[in-house]
């Protein structure tokens, strides 16, 4: 697929987040009610509402798509595909529920790399747009195209040159004198106060931030910090739209057993642990 396709595809994939993230704050302006799924993890209103407004708006692409919040598809199905839509309706439930602002919608573009001749994934993303609706902020990128971030006020159906005109390429941070690592406010675990302990050894002084949902690995494709380690489960659509992005800021998303990327529609959707460097 060139890259003015994947480009086009992005736009709508803008729109779609756009949509879902008015949906989002429609709810989050009042009383959140929340329930429990299987997995005990928090479902709410806002993400049954912006999964909806999401396949609404991508539907005319005629690319499936997986969803957190959709029914859950035969492996068999689902890795037959040679693209397909990556989906977070609302990825960090809990922020959005403690009502931190730290909370986005994940759309990532999928494309299968590899048959599928056994558990491992056979896509990577070559699309993706994250975007933190209470902070109006939108983060998007694709193959070949870079990675773009926006800030607010932020319209849906604006054509893609102007949007990138008012955007910042990643990486743009200032360069920082202390290694800075982002972890997680929602899943700390030892083996991420290991990882610490080890770079406080390798760099001296180590800045530590947090932040919740998959802005964590937007911080890192920014350029605000150097390294996240994710030591805590995860699933493939907390990750991919992000990953997408850090790949277009020349960063990637690594399993530390095995210093290989991670791949995508396994078997099992649950990610290895993985390193955003």
């Amino acid at each position: 697929m060139t890259s003015a396709a994947l480009a086009e595809l992005v736009t709508t994939a803008i729109d779609a987040a756009l949509a879902a993230g008015r949906e989002i704050l429609d709810v989050y302006a009042g009383p959140i009610a929340v329930e429990r799924k299987d997995d005990h993890s928090p479902l709410t209103e806002a993400d049954r509402r912006a999964h909806r407004a999401i396949v609404a708006a991508l539907e005319g692409t005629g690319l499936p798509l997986l969803s957190e919040e959709g029914r859950e598809l035969p492996a068999a199905e689902r890795r037959d595909w040679p693209r397909y839509w990556l989906v977070d309706p609302l990825d960090g439930t809990k922020e959005f529920v403690r009502r931190n602002g730290e909370f986005t919608v994940n759309i990532a573009l999928m494309e299968r790399v590899t048959e599928p001749t056994g558990p491992e994934g056979v896509a990577v993303p070559v699309g993706g747009v994250l975007l933190a609706p209470a902070r109006d902020l939108l983060y998007y990128g694709w193959r070949g195209g870079g990675a773009w971030r926006q800030e607010g006020p932020l319209a849906a159906g604006d054509p893609l040159a102007g949007r990138q005109a008012a955007s910042r390429r990643l990486p743009d941070a200032p360069p920082r004198a202390v290694w800075t690592i982002v972890a997680s406010r929602s899943h700390p675990s030892p083996e991420t106060e290991a990882f610490i302990q080890a770079a406080e050894r390798e760099h001296g002084e180590v800045a530590l931030t947090s932040m919740g949902s998959a802005l964590k690995i937007c911080l890192v494709a920014e350029g605000a910090a150097d390294v996240y380690p994710r030591f805590a489960p995860t699933m493939e659509w907390d990750t991919a739209a992000g990953h997408a992005l850090a790949l277009e800021a020349g960063r990637d998303l690594v399993d530390p057993h095995t210093g290989g990327p991670l791949r995508y529609n396994k078997l099992d959707l649950v990610n290895p642990w993985f390193v955003v460097r």
